[in-house]
């Protein structure tokens, strides 16, 4: 029998964050000032890591340059992001989950600094139990920034949910045996994300908040 649900952790860009475009254009214009091939493809498909990793994933060959790279890129983010927001339908879905009296929790691939900025963005700080971003742990696919979320809520990974759009956020639910939900409308394609053996692909935010409300009352009846 299923494990009554009391925690779900979501990734944010891509999943609840529609930021996946300006990521991937700040990504193409740091990589251009720097004289670096990247295409689009490669610049979506990394989104999800921290950005250590996506610097050693898309400039292999100039470690040197790593740091400037990744000042450039972020400084182009922030001037240029103003116009990300949420999915349609995330705020009614996390209000809707809250009012439920289930933790909510953010693991991501973005810096602290960058997932602060975006909380007060969307006036969301209060929503989340507990937020972990890559700079202050280890990168996604490592389980450790789960693992760290479990700790604080004192909950179980098998009365959690991970949810998530890229094959990183799956992997790493996996690799703590954790329940996990793919997103399909955000960055890796819908086979990626189900060789990590999913429960469901959500196609968009409604599909998502009913699926993952029928888990949540799950713990009514068992």
């Amino acid at each position: 029998m299923q494990k009554p649900v009391e925690l779900i952790i979501f990734d944010w860009d891509g999943t609840l964050f529609d930021s996946v475009g300006q990521i991937v254009a700040s990504l193409l214009f740091a990589a251009e000032q720097f004289e670096q091939p990247l295409t689009p493809e490669a610049a979506k498909s990394i989104i999800g890591l921290g950005l250590p990793e996506v610097a050693q994933v898309l400039f292999p060959t100039v470690p040197e340059l790593h740091t400037e790279i990744l000042k450039c890129y972020g400084d182009h983010y922030v001037e240029h992001s103003k116009g990300d927001q949420w999915f349609a339908g995330v705020s009614e879905m996390l209000h809707d989950l809250k009012s439920q009296d289930i933790h909510l929790a953010v693991a991501t691939g973005k810096s602290r600094k960058g997932l602060d900025r975006v909380l007060g963005q969307t006036n969301s700080r209060d929503l989340f139990t507990v937020t972990r971003a890559a700079s202050e742990t280890k990168s996604k696919p490592d389980p450790l920034m789960l693992a760290e979320i479990l700790q604080h809520t004192g909950i179980q990974a098998d009365r959690a949910i991970m949810v998530g759009d890229t094959s990183y956020d799956l992997e790493m639910a996996k690799n703590i045996a954790m329940p996990r939900v793919g997103v399909s409308y955000g960055v890796h394609r819908i086979d990626v994300l189900q060789s990590f053996n999913p429960l469901t692909i959500a196609n968009d935010v409604s599909a998502l908040h009913d699926f993952l409300l029928q888990q949540v009352q799950l713990k009514d009846v068992v």
